[in-house]
């Protein structure tokens, strides 16, 4: 791979602020392009399969009008006992989410898609992340709500956020719960023959804390998978 800044304008098809710092945490330049899709799950239709077609459509709308550029997108899901939990339309149904996930185990899934239009090649990868939870009180939940924090979050809860710090343990990509799998985008840019500046394990707050025991597998496997497959 080429090292340095990659040679093709990239484009973020996200609205997510923290899906931007992260991609940014990799030293890559890009432009944020919101892409408008609806985001209901079609009838039957699995978790995984919900996140990669979301993060497909994202990305398909907005590199119909790029047809220059490597559009990146992607649709993070927490589910609980085959239940997504989206974001919190009020306090109640933070208050609700968060009381559901207190002190078990939950999946967070994240689509991730890469299109170039021309020539057109594109990179499709679900990751997935087993999350536990510690068990907070029912204050702490209330204290948390307060902030505002979880309504603009999937689960109404920030794996990262330094004082409610809700996450006992996870196993598997810490960024992927944040909202971005680096190590999973890492891969893809592969294809491309293109290398981040910064590499995730030299940005991932997880890494630098404390090192990541997941991403020698994760940056190991193939860049392509076929829709609807899971890559851990």
């Amino acid at each position: 791979m080429s090292s340095g800044c990659p040679h093709l304008p990239i484009v973020l098809a996200s609205a997510s602020p923290r899906r931007r710092h992260l991609l940014a945490l990799m030293g890559l330049p890009f432009q944020v392009i919101v892409p408008e899709v609806t985001e209901d799950p079609l009838s039957g239709e699995l978790p995984h399969e919900l996140a990669l077609r979301l993060s497909s459509a994202k990305a398909e709308t907005i590199a119909t009008a790029h047809p220059e550029a490597l559009v990146i997108a992607a649709d993070t899901l927490v589910v609980l006992d085959g239940e997504v939990l989206g974001k919190p339309a009020n306090e109640t149904q933070a208050f609700e989410m968060l009381a559901k996930l207190c002190g078990r185990q939950h999946w967070v899934y994240s689509g991730l898609t890469l299109i170039h239009p021309k020539p057109y090649r594109r990179c499709e990868q679900v990751a997935k992340t087993l999350v536990t939870m510690r068990r907070y009180t029912e204050d702490e939940m209330r204290r948390y709500i307060a902030t505002g924090d979880p309504m603009d979050k999937a689960g109404a809860y920030a794996i990262q956020h330094p004082v409610f710090d809700p996450v006992a343990r996870i196993e598997g990509c810490y960024a992927n719960v944040v909202g971005l799998p680096l190590c999973h985008v890492y891969r893809a840019l592969a294809l491309w023959a293109m290398e981040p500046p910064i590499h995730p394990l030299d940005c991932c707050p997880q890494a630098l804390a404390s090192g990541c025991s997941w991403s020698a597998e994760i940056i190991g496997q193939s860049g392509i998978t076929t829709p609807g497959n899971v890559s851990s």
